[in-house]
């Protein structure tokens, strides 16, 4: 039975509670300060208690300082990985062109355009919806958002250019995929998540290309699994990288940073 519209905050968090949510007080003030009137609460509360991720309800994501627009069938960018968001500032912080692969909906892009000084960013993305979400969130920097696959999305003229280049692939082993939450199973795309047999497909692929994209001393930075980082740093060195890994215990985050070497 849908939710009456004259809901209460404490009936807000009753209803959430009663469909699991672990953090129902949080999840209901969240959603009691986005929506506009009774009709929208009862249909975000309705949503919510259904299983959309929450992000998709309010519309909306908290990432690295910023509220990253994240629209339905989209990719909901995780807390941790502000670490690469981190990290890669900190690896090239005078970055002035920057490419953000497999963008999602743009919140890497947006977060590094938003630290550094007029930097030309670029994002790239195969699924059309996730282009559509970044083209929004990177509208106010002057960023661009592409749909293609990884490097092929990009204009030419990138070619041996780019500065950072960042890439949150995908790297769910596709045997593990039946294991994750149902908001992300059921309500991400499985481009988002599948990262093939062992996890490292797109990484791989990513990282064969990344050379001739990256100026002189650039930087390719890629989340990915713990139990993965040793693998990944061998499909980085395999493209001629000088590859690294950078953790995070709090985040509980693995980032493998390649450096193109400057002679090359």
């Amino acid at each position: 039975m849908p939710l009456r519209s004259s809901l209460s905050p404490a009936a807000v968090v009753s209803a959430l509670r009663a469909a699991g949510c672990v953090f129902a007080e949080d999840e209901a003030a969240l959603i009691l300060a986005t929506a506009r009137d009774a009709a929208e609460l009862s249909s975000m509360v309705d949503r919510r208690a259904a299983g959309l991720p929450l992000e998709h309800v309010l519309g909306w994501a908290e990432f690295h300082g910023l509220r990253i627009a994240v629209e339905p069938g989209v990719f909901v960018p995780r807390r941790r990985t502000e670490f690469l968001v981190d990290r890669a500032l900190a690896e090239v912080p005078d970055a002035s062109v920057v490419v953000d692969l497999c963008c999602g909906s743009g919140a890497l892009g947006a977060a590094l355009a938003a630290a550094l000084d007029e930097a030309e960013v670029h994002a790239a993305d195969i699924d059309p919806a996730a282009v559509h979400c970044a083209r929004r969130n990177l509208a106010p920097y002057g960023g661009h958002a592409h749909q293609g696959d990884l490097c092929a999305a990009l204009p030419s003229d990138l070619r041996g250019r780019v500065d950072l280049l960042t890439a949150n692939v995908p790297y769910v082993p596709t045997s593990d995929l039946p294991l994750l939450p149902a908001e992300a199973r059921d309500h991400e795309p499985p481009t988002a998540l599948d990262g093939g047999p062992d996890g490292l497909a797109v990484l791989r692929r990513v990282a064969a290309e990344a050379s001739a994209w990256l100026a002189p001393g650039g930087r390719l930075l890629s989340e990915t699994g713990a139990h993965q980082a040793p693998a990944a740093v061998a499909a980085f060195t395999e493209a001629g990288l000088t590859a690294r890994v950078a953790v995070s215990e709090e985040w509980s985050a693995h980032v493998v940073i390649g450096v193109r070497d400057r002679s090359s």
